[in-house]
């Protein structure tokens, strides 16, 4: 136990630095007084159950190895959920100007969704930590996503879990039909986007002093 707590150890590094920078970037955008494309940032290391169970699956050994950590990039994964799907492109552009990792591989499945209805955008990176015997690098996975995707995957995964990948048809069928609902309300909210953000600033004017100033009025 002792050898796979050292060898998660910069992989939950990891997860804790890039969930500060990833929720600093927000912090930015809010100083910009402009629209955030992030809207919140979640982080986690794979259980060593669910290692356990991909190791199975790709027929390599159940132990901390340079060939573990190759054959599976998402031992360390990061999740950025936005509200509108246009704002996912802004968030992968920004990761991609980064100086601090390495995007070494983008899969688009909101063009390109997956035969479930699973959309997201997922990118692995080479990140850097640094350890008391030198610096490290690792692989991490990053899903950027909309609020209403990610409630879908979350319901697909408890579902798969629970029929262990063999889900009944009908079941699939209906997550298929709910994948579609979600990427129309997706699709909806876009098209009133400047009306949620005008809505959502005056909001957050009420928030903070109470009533709104003459100029939200006129504006309204």
């Amino acid at each position: 136990m002792r050898q796979w707590k050292q060898f998660l150890e910069p992989y939950k590094q990891a997860v804790d630095e890039l969930k500060i920078k990833f929720k600093g970037l927000r912090a930015q955008y809010d100083l910009e007084d402009v629209h955030t494309p992030v809207e919140f940032v979640t982080g986690r290391v794979k259980p060593l159950a669910s290692i356990y169970d991909r190791t199975l699956e790709k027929g390599i050994p159940f132990e901390p190895s340079d060939e573990l950590a190759t054959e599976l990039p998402d031992i360390a994964g990061l999740r950025m959920m936005c509200q509108f799907v246009d704002d996912i492109g802004t968030v992968v552009e920004a990761l991609r100007q980064r100086k601090d990792l390495e995007i070494v591989e983008e899969r688009d499945y909101i063009s390109n969704k997956k035969p479930s209805g699973y959309r997201s955008y997922h990118m692995i990176i080479k990140y850097p930590v640094q350890t008391i015997h030198g610096e490290k690098t690792i692989l991490a996975e990053i899903q950027i996503r909309t609020l209403a995707m990610n409630f879908w995957a979350s319901i697909e995964h408890s579902l798969n879990y629970k029929y262990e990948g063999e889900m009944p048809n009908e079941i699939r069928l209906r997550l298929e039909r709910a994948a579609e609902a979600a990427f129309q309300l997706d699709e909806e909210m876009s098209q009133i986007r400047d009306e949620i953000q005008d809505a959502q600033q005056y909001f957050s004017a009420f928030k903070e002093t109470g009533s709104y100033d003459e100029k939200d009025r006129r504006k309204r």
